[in-house]
């Protein structure tokens, strides 16, 4: 077994204040909303289009191994926008 040796100082990391890095931070989590969102809804227009092709939203829920009610939520949160 090898023991590392200690280290006589300390590395400083230099990093932006803590307003830039928020903002930074801030920008990113509003991107990926606006990308959940639309993914939730491309994937509640999938889960109407497999209604309509199945005929019901519990053969949906059957097919892909999930609740019903999971499946009818999205169905009904997310309608078909066109």
């Amino acid at each position: 077994m090898t023991i590392a040796p200690p280290r006589d100082s300390l590395t400083v990391v230099n990093e932006d204040p803590w307003r830039v890095r928020f903002q930074r931070e801030d920008e990113l989590v509003e991107q990926l909303q606006s990308h959940l969102a639309e993914a939730l809804k491309r994937r509640g227009k999938a889960l109407a289009d497999g209604k309509v092709e199945l005929g019901s939203s519990y053969k949906v829920a059957k097919v892909l191994g999930r609740s019903y009610t999971a499946i009818n939520d999205a169905i009904k949160k997310y309608p078909k926008t066109e």
